[in-house]
């Protein structure tokens, strides 16, 4: 549990870190993170001396293929993020990670074609009155939330069913992505523009910092996943938006007037209904077996 509440609690506490380094563009953000985050996880793995997957892999395109698309989704995360929060729509992020549990229920309904309980159908539809009302009441779609949600969900699908643990998975990820993002660093560094080494030492130090804050989260993840319940998993799992949350309104002071309460309660309550139902469902699975 330890392990799992590390990793929500940093992914909870990664407005600040981004907040911090707001003054480099976005799109020069996220290809540091890539790249630092590439040569923090083969520094991982060869500590480990965990290269002996890398040949079998690299012998079925299926699992290059797969990694390609989960790299592009996370990265499409990573940009929709960092650029939201530090454009000022930390609360807007945080929607979007705590719709993505009900996400997740949908597609695997649409994909994995799993059959949704009564109770489910009531929180997805909850849900989407949420959204449906911040989007009239507002005037505009509610899109980074959604994205966030889509984007992280569907990487999530394709992690639960390629056959590579987290560190492995993300060196394919980022080595895909690697290419593409130290190019375009290049080419801002030859327009005079880049933000590397000019913008003062602790900027550039947290730009090489941005490595290690995304891989020890998703390794002290996949540490906690293999260890507690599932359920208590998806319990742990709404710390990381609620503290996204209060950081928007609290320390960055983001408007949260009474439309938007009544469209985060609705979401809210759907998570209310989908947590309970989730836990009775497991409770009486749990007790069953003694019954027979």
């Amino acid at each position: 549990m330890l392990y799992a509440a590390g990793a929500y609690i940093a992914w909870g506490l990664m407005p600040l870190y981004w907040k911090s380094v707001q003054v480099v563009p976005a799109g020069q953000i996220l290809a540091h993170r890539i790249a630092w985050s590439l040569f923090f996880v083969v520094l991982i793995l060869t500590a480990r001396r965990q290269w002996g997957w890398l040949r079998g892999a690299l012998r079925r395109p299926r699992v290059i293929l797969l990694f390609t698309l989960s790299g592009f989704l996370i990265g499409l995360n990573w940009f929709i993020y960092i650029w939201a929060v530090n454009a000022g729509h930390i609360v807007e992020t945080s929607l979007g990670y705590f719709i993505n549990p009900l996400v997740n229920v949908l597609l695997g309904y649409l994909v994995l074609k799993e059959r949704l309980r009564p109770a489910q159908w009531l929180a997805l539809s909850v849900a989407l009155a949420g959204v449906l009302y911040l989007t009239i009441s507002f005037g505009a779609f509610p899109w980074i939330a959604l994205t966030l949600a889509f984007s992280f969900g569907t990487y999530g699908l394709i992690r639960k069913t390629a056959p590579l643990n987290s560190a492995e998975g993300l060196f394919i990820e980022t080595a895909v992505l690697f290419l593409p993002a130290f190019g375009f660093l290049l080419l801002m560094e030859s327009r005079g523009v880049g933000a590397f080494g000019h913008t003062g030492l602790p900027v550039t130090l947290l730009l090489i910092g941005a490595g290690i804050v995304t891989s020890i989260p998703l390794l002290l993840f996949a540490a906690g996943a293999r260890r507690i319940p599932l359920t208590t998993l998806g319990l742990l799992q709404y710390i990381a938006p609620t503290m996204q949350f209060l950081i928007g309104v609290l320390v960055y002071n983001e408007t949260f007037g009474l439309t938007r309460l009544i469209g985060f309660g609705l979401v809210w309550l759907a998570l209310v209904l989908y947590t309970i139902e989730t836990l009775i469902v497991n409770r009486r699975r749990a007790v069953l077996p003694a019954g027979v």
